[in-house]
Parts: C-alpha cells; structure tokens; sequence
C-alpha cells in the first residue's frame, strides 16, 4: 500500500469518527430533549390534577356553607315565630286573668242599673222605705263585690268630658260650668281596671 491510499483511508476514517461522533451527540441531545419533555409533561397533568382536585374540594365546601346558611337562617325563622306565639299566649293568658270578671260585669250592669233607678223613687211609708233600704243594702254589696274584682265607677258630673270614659249624648251652655264639663249623667259608667266596659252616658256643657 502506497503512502497516497494510505492517507486518503486515514482520512475517511477520521470523517467516519466524526460521523459517529456526530450521530451520538445529536441522539444523546434528543434523548435529553424528549425526557425533558417528558417530565414537563408529567408536571403538568401533575398541576392539572392539583387544580382539579382543589376545584372538586372547594365546590361541595361551598355548597356546604350555603346550606348551612339557609339552615341557620330557616332556624332564626322559626325561633322568631316561637317567641312571638310565646308572647302572645302569655299576653292573652294575662289579659284572660286581668279581665275574668268582665264578662260578670257586662251582665249584671242591667240589674244594677235597674237598681240605681228603683232608689230613686221617692215613697211616702214606712213599709217602702225599709224595702227601699234593702234594696240600697243589696246594690251596695253588687257594687263592693264589683269593686274587689277591680271593677269601679267612671267618675262624671263635674269632670271635664273625657271621649274616651264618657259619651255625650246632650250639650247644654250653662253659666255654672266650665266649657267641656259634664253637667248631668243619664247612666253609670263601668270600668274593669284600665279597661272601659261602659262609658257614662252624658251631657255636656258648650
């Protein structure tokens, strides 16, 4: 073998290395390259999962705190309810105690104004005046039981008119009495406590 074969083989030899070398690098890049790829892959599913998985999670929290609002809120609705019920009953069941005696009252105002009328018959013997007696003895026990039971007599001639007490069924102009004040009472008048049962029936000065 010549000198000149000898060194264009050196040659091609030296070409082919490099070759090689080449074709190793550029394969040793692209393995980089593709598990790079690889792990970027994996983290982000990783990250989508992460993301799915916190949405799933916060959805049913947030359902969650809705539907204890609307419990907490439906139970302040109901408490309410149960504390106005409550109220009432007890305001009624202290009315019903307070008044118990009204209805009483209410009817036996006729018989006491049937009493009221008969004392003011004027007899001339002694036989009516002992019945009128009893008859004045009788209404003043009605009229103490009455008032035990917290029952009174609205206050009228020589008071001033008073729409919620009395009810004027007369006007007069009389120099005797101030404006606005009762000058005659044509019936009685009833109050049970603070309640009115009855207003006294009156006339009234101008």
């Amino acid at each position: 073998m010549n000198d000149e074969t000898k060194e264009v083989l050196e040659n091609l030899e030296d070409q082919t290395n490099e070759v090689t070398e080449e074709t190793t690098e550029t394969n040793q890049a692209s393995n980089e390259e593709v598990k790079d790829d690889q792990t970027d892959t994996v983290e982000q599913a990783e990250e989508v999962n992460e993301d799915v998985t916190v949405e799933n999670t916060v959805t049913p929290i947030s359902e969650l705190e809705e539907k204890l609002e609307e419990a907490e809120n439906r139970y302040l609705r109901l408490y309410a309810d149960f504390e106005n019920f409550r109220r009432r009953t007890q305001l009624d069941r202290e009315a019903s105690e307070k008044y118990r005696a009204q209805s009483l009252i209410t009817n036996l105002l006729p018989a006491i104004d049937n009493f009221e009328r008969a004392m003011q018959i004027e007899v001339d013997n002694e036989q009516a005046k002992a019945l009128l007696d009893g008859v004045g003895m009788v209404y003043r026990s009605i009229i103490d039981a009455l008032r035990q039971e917290g029952a009174e007599q609205i206050e009228a001639v020589g008071n001033e008119f008073d729409p919620n007490l009395h009810q004027a069924v007369m006007q007069t102009d009389d120099e005797q009495f101030g404006s606005n004040v009762i000058v005659e009472e044509f019936q009685k008048g009833y109050k049970l406590k603070d309640r009115v049962i009855r207003p006294s029936m009156v006339k009234v000065n101008k």
